[in-house]
């Protein structure tokens, strides 16, 4: 099989860049094209020497290549219809091929509205202290041993796409409606998640602090965690330090250890607790997951710190309010004598319209809150109105920020500060042009 050359139609997109650089490390032959927009998985890719065009071309095609399509690309794509149509080809949607490999190990999938990335590269890094593993992850990166038994991956619940995955295990970490341009209501999104966690074959790790979640009917045994004493597993006397988060870990009542992890903000305990139980589930010694806890470093786009000089900055995916409101907790929760910047960029129209009204609560706690206009190709869905302006005026003292050098210069006009860019688009390019400026002759 390793004679047969993968193309990847989409490869710059995050789960298909991952999954090429899986098959790359195993010694596949890997190639793919994409749109010609600069994608932050590109460094992903050239990390690992895959080719990819900017484009997209049939000539870039060869009789007996197994193309894998993104789940972005349709029969109208030039290079997906050649592909069908060449009978020396063989065809696979993404999530299709993603299924066989779920099958072949024994995969985790980690789901919810939020967190689903750190988690994913937490869990399979405190795994793979105990056994060879593999991981697909929502920033662009996979891998997998040669040897692989266990296999992390994070499952996303848009249009139900979590649904093509029956795993043994899963870490259910929260539920709040998202994704407002497919799902109808909170009724339909919960749904997605019973129909997900009705497949799950051996066991299930769920966020028992929240009603949404522990609602959930389950067939399979499953281990709640969290802060409230009621839960299997939860986590006391938490002390959050320069360094990141000390807690003691309790199961059924019983301290197990008390542990360290290098992370900051109450939420992202919640996901590292989520973790634990899986590997508990799975029979790991608590001195290996306690080393591997603290010897973690992230993962991309996930509260990534930057320190250079006398400046901090931090890039994350956050996006939704929740989401927000806790990686501002955790910012200042790290740098608690400093001002704490918050720059964001909204992604859809359809779901700053619809949270519209909670985004004044998410942005509070920062010393001052700065908002870049909608990418230029957000595209408006049916029926929405809304201008960048309507979201600046439901948040107290939130100003327009022009992703330029006149916005680089507004930003680093502030002392004392932390920048903390937040968006699910290509923020960190504006976090790149600040600190070449501030940075440049000191």
């Amino acid at each position: 099989m390793k004679n047969k050359r993968f193309y990847f139609i989409g490869i710059k997109g995050s789960g298909m860049a991952g999954l090429a650089s899986i098959l790359k490390g195993l010694g596949y032959d890997v190639v793919g094209s994409d749109i010609e927009k600069y994608v932050f998985t590109q460094e992903h890719l050239d990390s690992h020497d895959i080719t990819y065009y900017n484009g997209f071309n049939p000539k870039n095609l060869k009789d007996g290549d197994i193309v894998v399509i993104g789940n972005a690309f349709d029969d109208s794509n030039d290079e997906v219809k050649a592909a069908l149509e060449n009978d020396t080809i063989t065809c696979i949607r993404y999530p299709k091929f993603l299924h066989e490999l779920v099958n072949h190990y024994n995969t985790c999938c980690v789901v919810g509205t939020h967190g689903k990335t750190n988690t994913t590269g937490l869990l399979a890094h405190v795994i793979n202290a105990y056994e060879p593993s593999g991981y697909l992850i929502g920033d662009g990166t996979g891998h997998m041993e040669e040897d692989a038994e266990f296999f992390a991956l994070e499952a996303c619940e848009y249009k139900r796409n979590f649904l093509n995955y029956q795993p043994n295990y899963a870490i259910v970490l929260n539920i709040e409606l998202d994704h407002v341009d497919y799902y109808k209501d909170l009724v339909d999104y919960i749904d997605a998640f019973q129909s997900f966690v009705n497949q799950v074959k051996k066991g299930i790790a769920i966020f028992g602090d929240q009603e949404e979640t522990r609602n959930l009917k389950t067939e399979v045994p499953t281990i709640y965690y969290g802060f409230d004493h009621r839960n299997d597993v939860y986590a006391d006397n938490i002390v959050t330090t320069s360094e990141g988060m000390e807690f003691d870990c309790y199961l059924n009542g019983t301290k197990l250890a008390r542990f360290f992890v290098p992370l900051f903000g109450k939420h992202l305990l919640a996901n590292v607790l989520g973790v634990i139980t899986i590997a508990l589930m799975n029979n790991m010694p608590l001195n290996l997951i306690d080393q591997a806890l603290r010897s973690y470093q992230g993962t991309d786009r996930r509260f990534v710190v930057e320190e250079v000089n006398d400046h901090v900055y931090i890039d994350d995916y956050a996006h939704h309010p929740t989401a927000i409101e806790a990686t501002i907790k955790a910012a200042k929760a790290k740098y608690p004598n400093r001002k704490i910047i918050a720059i964001f960029k909204p992604d859809r129209y359809s779901r700053i319209a619809y949270f519209l009204d909670r985004f004044n609560d998410a942005f509070k706690e920062a010393d001052e809150t700065f908002i870049c206009d909608f990418p230029s190709n957000a595209v408006k869905e049916e029926g929405i109105d809304l201008t960048i302006n309507d979201l600046i005026n439901r948040i107290d003292n939130a100003k327009l920020l022009s992703e330029d050098q006149k916005g680089v210069e507004t930003l680093a006009s502030i002392d004392n500060a932390v920048y903390l860019f937040m968006s699910s688009k290509d923020i960190y390019k504006l976090k790149d042009q600040l600190k070449e400026y501030q940075n440049k002759g000191e």
